[in-house]
């Protein structure tokens, strides 16, 4: 089960042209007088922009070196592609600073029909699997978050109480538009907002969580073979989730 999808947050690869590249240096500078304090990535000397033209300015200077540090190896043209944490940050900034309370309550969507709440009835290694590595998460969320999810077999939709749905709500407060635009990631490339609050907040590693959130696909691989077209998707997705992981750890 997943919830009906939101603003797409995140970056994806353009079929236009690429830009050429028009900078020489590329430099991060503290923007002066501004609160919250924010931290520009400049090309020489003025700040870059984000496609819908607003100033790419982050909340950290670690986060905007290390986007500083994706506009440096440029050469001829600059591709996005090979930009993941600049893609991400554009988006907050042009997607979801905007829609904050959109992008929030389609986290909550998805928590209501969190993958973690819909387990296969056999066959049993399949079960036992699910079991293992879903079932912390689950108890995590109760002790952590407060938030208490029913868990049904198969496919039949399983209603969530609001006071489940109103803990996910309170688990986001506090983030600010980079962390939300991470968690937003992270949330619709796994398909379960606990598996990305367990990683945002530490109790998993972004392998772990990716791990959690692929074992019905895993264990079909396992039965039938991989895919070379699904192989090299799911690679592109954990790209992804590396990118949106470590924007959250650089926002710390």
């Amino acid at each position: 089960m997943s919830a009906s999808k939101g603003p797409r947050i995140g970056g994806s690869r353009q079929a236009r042209p690429l830009p050429k590249r028009f900078y020489k240096a590329v430099t991060v500078a503290e923007a002066q007088g501004e609160r919250p304090v924010a931290f520009r990535v400049l090309l020489d000397g003025k700040p870059a922009r984000t496609p819908a033209r607003a100033i790419l300015a982050v909340p950290t200077a670690a986060l905007a070196e290390a986007i500083a540090a994706e506009w440096k190896p440029q050469h001829e043209h600059i591709d996005p592609a090979g930009m993941p944490l600049t893609r991400l940050a554009n988006s907050a900034i042009d997607g979801v600073q905007a829609h904050q309370a959109e992008v929030r309550a389609d986290i909550v969507k998805y928590a209501a029909s969190d993958l973690l709440c819909y387990r296969a009835s056999e066959p049993e290694l399949l079960v036992r699997r699910q079991a293992e590595l879903w079932d912390p998460v689950l108890a995590w969320g109760r002790e952590a978050l407060g938030a208490h999810f029913e868990v049904a077999e198969g496919i039949r939709p399983v209603a969530q109480t609001e006071a489940a749905k109103s803990a996910i709500v309170g688990a986001l407060e506090g983030l600010d538009t980079f962390g939300l635009a991470a968690l937003h990631v992270m949330t619709t490339l796994m398909g379960s907002a606990l598996l990305a609050l367990a990683h945002a907040k530490g109790r998993l590693t972004a392998e772990a969580a990716w791990a959690a959130a692929h074992v019905d696909e895993d264990w079909q691989i396992g039965r039938w073979g991989e895919d070379a077209e699904a192989a090299t998707r799911r690679r592109h997705r954990w790209s992804e989730m590396q990118a949106a992981s470590r924007l959250l750890a650089l926002l710390r």
